[in-house]
């Protein structure tokens, strides 16, 4: 099964606009996330919606921040992207005949929405900027050798 990356893709985005220009086009965002324009787009407007970017249209136009990064959390993002599910696991049938299967998905159940409630509460605790400034950190310590990466 594929990974929803999109929590993950929309805060590297966010990260970088905190350092590049007031308004940064999709194109540019593309290059740097090494992702067609057209989704780096999709992936924005729910952050548009969700009033942390405005866009602007034409000449000069782009994307922006609307709001300081302290103040939006990865709890915001998620859901300015539309809530995708947090796990891959579920119950095989919703509504099964079979005594056993119907233990099975109560208990699942319990489990994933408890796991689902935790994962949301630290989601909703954790800032956009707290990412930026362990990236600040990172920056002053020495380079580590590996793969190139984008600063």
């Amino acid at each position: 099964m594929r990974r929803d990356s999109r929590l993950s893709v929309a805060l590297h985005v966010l990260l970088h606009m905190e350092e590049m220009a007031p308004v940064v086009t999709s194109e540019e965002l593309g290059q740097l996330m090494q992702a067609n324009p057209v989704v780096v787009r999709r992936t924005m407007a729910g952050l548009r919606e969700a009033g942390i970017l405005r866009s602007e249209k034409g000449h000069g136009g782009g994307w922006s921040l609307a709001r300081k990064l302290d103040s939006v959390t990865l709890g915001d993002v998620y859901a300015a992207l539309g809530t995708p599910a947090l796990f891959s696991i579920g119950p095989r049938d919703e509504s099964p005949g079979c005594l056993v299967e119907q233990a099975v998905n109560h208990a699942l159940g319990k489990v994933l929405g408890e796991a689902e409630a935790l994962l949301l509460m630290q989601l909703r605790s954790i800032s956009v900027a707290d990412i930026a400034k362990s990236v600040q950190r990172d920056r002053s310590r020495p380079a580590k050798k590996g793969p190139a990466v984008h600063a």
